[in-house]
């Protein structure tokens, strides 16, 4: 198993899932319900589950597109939405 890699992920994965819509459901249905072990194994499990259809996903997508296009295709949308945050930000800050 390739450790690096796998750090490498769930620190992208933890950073990106950190205040998001997701967690801010989650953090409501604990908040409202009666039992947060089946809040936690519900997000837990559909976390898991979305990241499966990301790999297999991914792994089919590379039979038709090189890996490093890829990269490259997902670089850019990430400064593409941060660059878009940036300056919906700016018409707020007032």
């Amino acid at each position: 198993m390739d450790f690096k890699l796998a750090l490498t992920t769930f620190a992208a994965v933890f950073l990106a899932e950190l205040g998001d819509k997701t967690q801010l459901a989650t953090l409501g249905f604990a908040s409202g319900g009666s039992s947060r072990w089946a809040v936690f194994i519900g997000s837990a499990t559909a976390l898991v589950c979305t990241s499966a259809i990301a790999v297999v996903g991914g792994e089919e997508l590379t039979r038709v597109v090189s890996p490093l296009l890829l990269k490259r295709l997902s670089a850019i949308a990430f400064i593409a939405i941060g660059a878009w945050m940036l300056v919906s930000l700016r018409g707020t800050a007032s």
